[in-house]
C-alpha cells in the first residue's frame, strides 16, 4: 500500500467539513508563523504520543513546506498501518500563496 497526492484545491474544499487530520512536519518556528487552520505539527519529539493517540483508519494529509519531505512522512505512517495517507502537493508554499486568506496564525 502507498499514499496518495492530494492538491491544495481538494483541501480547500473539504477544509470545513474537518475531513482530513491535517499533520505539519515543518519545524515549530515555521508552524507558529502560519498552518492550514486546523494542522497538528508532528516532530520527532511528539511522533511516538501521535502514533498512541491517532485513528490509524482517519484520511490523514501530511503538509510539509513544498511537498517532497511529506511524501517520506506519508510512507512513513503508511509503513505504521495508516490505511488512509495523503502527501500535499506543494506544501504549505503552495497552501500559502493559494489561500493566503486560510492561514492560522
Amino acid at each position: 500500500m502507498s499514499f496518495k497526492h492530494l492538491h491544495v484545491n481538494d483541501v480547500y474544499q473539504n477544509l470545513e467539513l474537518n475531513k482530513f487530520v491535517i499533520l505539519d512536519i515543518r519545524d515549530p518556528q515555521s508552524f507558529a508563523s502560519g498552518r492550514i487552520p486546523g494542522a497538528i505539527q508532528l516532530s520527532n519529539e511528539n511522533l511516538a504520543d501521535f502514533l498512541r493517540e491517532a485513528d490509524f483508519d482517519a484520511p490523514t494529509i501530511v503538509c510539509c513546506y513544498h511537498g517532497i519531505s511529506s511524501q517520506q512522512a506519508a510512507q512513513f505512517l503508511i509503513g505504521h498501518d495508516f490505511s488512509d495517507v495523503y502527501s500535499l502537493d506543494g506544501g504549505f508554499d503552495l497552501w500559502s500563496r493559494t489561500y493566503p486568506d486560510k492561514i492560522e496564525r
